[in-house]
């Protein structure tokens, strides 16, 4: 499957809009496009699933390594691969999008915000492709989307002002209709808040021929990940607009190994039968009170307390303590399995990359494994003083700051979220199978 990336000069300037517009344009044109998000973002992919109907693909050669990433890559479906870079090309040392370019050898198409601009929009983009030369990066910028531009006489003066090298591949006009409201942890969700369908029409002002001419296929990964043959082992996955933070890759991985069961403990639903517990993260802030009143909760600490191992990821780790503290002051009895309770804060506590280092067996690593994750988070979680943790933080804020992973029965609650390609989930459904309670008392 062939592929670009489209990449932004600094965050904010308008690349989800500018790859919803292109991906819109693209399924109009008749091609079947497979989305891409360059780094651990869980927000944007949602928005790209709303427009393409497909999951977004999850490329960050930190959570996954470069032969995962490329793996990961390979797995999607579809024509053309459009992939949404992270912050400006080349910011962030572990996980940069020209990074990931360079990695699977991916023309970038760069996105510039025009809106006050048409010679400097030029300027621009030669300095972002001569920079790669000063970085010591392979990455091939072949031409740029002008981000809020018009037309006429503005959109001629870019196009005229680009050196012949350096394609001009349209424009994404201004759109009343084209904001995505924000709040603590990003965007809205595409589910919640997607783009209109028109509205990108409009805007966009593409040329899909010359786009699909410029994307190319990435390198095939030098090894297969190894698939164990599915096993008997049920997976209850908690799944509503609290838990609606994780990859793809995970339940497809799930499902590759046991039989995967969804509930949602917003509705109160009972939890399925199963043999093990994931709480993906998400916002159980903002249904706190939902909750706590519900059943879900209850049951969960019961079948916890009966040795079924539950696995929890940041907001997951957050229904799993004892209790929650909203901004307002408003307290909310939770799970109350994990010694801990958590308060959330005006700001955020934690972003970035991680790496863990496993001080024990448990459910994800074993002792003297390390895990690769990131963490996002606006809340703390104040742990009991004689509570049990999995890990070592290496790199990370963690829970507090030098260990992460809350252990309490069968159970693991943690604030980083991990991908697939880092074993971890194999690990957990390896521990799911062999549990008999004692593994991590």
């Amino acid at each position: 499957m062939n592929g670009f990336v489209l990449a932004g000069t600094s965050s904010g300037v308008g690349k989800t809009v500018a790859t919803l517009a292109t991906i819109r344009t693209l399924e109009d044109a008749g091609y079947d496009v497979q989305p891409a998000k360059a780094g651990p973002d869980f927000i944007d992919p949602s928005h790209h699933e709303a427009v393409a109907s497909r999951p977004s693909r999850t490329l960050d050669p930190w959570l996954e390594g470069v032969e995962g990433m490329r793996r990961n890559y390979h797995r999607g479906e579809g024509d053309v691969c459009v992939v949404e870079g992270m912050m400006g090309l080349y910011d962030g040392d572990a996980s940069s999008t020209a990074g990931l370019a360079e990695a699977l050898d991916l023309p970038v198409v760069l996105v510039v915000d025009a809106a006050a601009g048409m010679e400097s929009v030029a300027a621009t983009a030669l300095g972002f492709r001569r920079y790669a030369e000063l970085a010591d990066r392979d990455v091939e910028v072949a031409g740029i989307v002008a981000q809020r531009a018009h037309g006429g006489r503005h959109e001629d003066g870019i196009r005229n002002a680009l050196p012949e090298d350096l394609a001009y591949f349209g424009r994404v006009s201004p759109h009343p209709d084209l904001e995505i409201p924000d709040r603590h942890l990003g965007l809205h969700t595409g589910e919640e808040a997607p783009l209109e369908a028109d509205a990108l029409r409009t805007a966009a002002n593409l040329d899909v021929d010359r786009l699909v001419s410029l994307a190319r296929s990435p390198p095939k990964p030098r090894s297969v990940a190894e698939t164990a043959a599915g096993g008997d082992a049920r997976i209850a996955v908690a799944s509503d607009q609290a838990f609606c933070f994780r990859y793809p890759a995970t339940i497809e991985r799930l499902r590759e190994r046991a039989a995967v069961r969804t509930f949602s403990p917003v509705a109160g639903d009972p939890i399925p039968d199963c043999d093990g517990v994931y709480l993906p993260g998400g916002y159980p802030e903002l249904h706190a009170a939902d909750l706590s009143a519900g059943g879900t909760l209850a049951e969960l600490e019961a079948r916890a307390s009966e040795g079924v191992p539950v696995f929890g990821e940041c907001g997951g780790l957050m229904v799993m303590a004892e209790s929650l503290t909203t901004v307002d002051g408003e307290h909310h009895r939770l799970a109350g399995i994990l010694p801990a309770d958590v308060t959330m804060c005006e700001r955020y506590q934690a972003l970035d990359h991680v790496e863990l280092a496993a001080t024990r067996d448990g459910l994800t690593a074993r002792a003297g494994e390390t895990l690769r994750g990131h963490e996002f988070h606006y809340s703390r979680a104040d742990a009991a003083t004689d509570a049990r943790f999995a890990f070592e933080v290496r790199r990370g804020e963690g829970i507090t700051g030098d260990a992460d992973g809350l252990l309490e029965y069968a159970s693991l609650g943690t604030y980083a979220h991990v991908h697939p390609e880092s074993g971890a989930f194999d690990r957990f459904l390896e521990a799911v199978a062999a549990n008999g309670g004692g593994y991590s008392r």
